[in-house]
């Protein structure tokens, strides 16, 4: 990777500072003030990545519009069901845009990570494909934790089980990433 393609320190905090309000909101003051907490910290990340960028990123537009829609639902009616329900439905929704696009040829993962990798075609399929099946994972695996055990053990899951499994998917590719990256060098001559 370029220096010009790097993650910036900013980008990961607003992408993780939210769930780690939530978390420790939740620790302090129980589920209903976490979740309005939540909400705001994702509007907030929102307004700041907006500020910094001058563009909204669809991941983050997408998370932040089902984080306040499950969580006006969770705090209107006062269940929990309905932001314990996000998460499936947010890795549902990333899964089948990728999955569908390749349906259509459409390589949607590129358009999210090409400031960081600059892959073959076949390299971004394939990359879609895993991505794809590891969203999938999550959302069943957010049913599973969810719907059977409590509600301190599904929101401690969410931070240190949820977010450490992906870092180490992201990293398990990493070798892969590196056989089909395409040389800048070897294109510019």
């Amino acid at each position: 990777m370029t220096s010009g393609r790097t993650t910036h320190p900013l980008r990961l905090a607003l992408d993780l500072g939210p769930l780690v309000l939530f978390f420790a909101t939740f620790k302090i003051f129980g589920f209903f003030v976490a979740t309005g907490a939540f909400m705001a910290a994702t509007v907030v990340a929102l307004a700041i990545g907006y500020a910094r960028e001058r563009r909204f990123s669809p991941m983050p537009v997408v998370t932040a519009l089902l984080v306040l829609v499950f969580g006006g639902l969770t705090l209107a009616l006062k269940s929990e069901i309905f932001l314990k329900i996000k998460p499936t439905v947010l890795y549902a929704f990333f899964a089948a845009v990728l999955l569908g696009g390749l349906a259509f040829n459409r390589l949607f993962i590129k358009y999210i990570l090409e400031q960081a990798f600059d892959l073959t075609e076949n390299g971004w399929r394939s990359l879609t494909w895993r991505w794809g099946l590891f969203f999938i994972f999550l959302a069943a695996l957010n049913e599973v934790v969810w719907r059977n055990m409590s509600t301190d053990f599904w929101v401690t899951f969410k931070l240190a089980g949820v977010l450490p499994l992906t870092i180490l998917f992201a990293l398990s590719q990493t070798p892969f990433v590196l056989r089909h990256q395409i040389d800048s060098e070897a294109q510019r001559h």
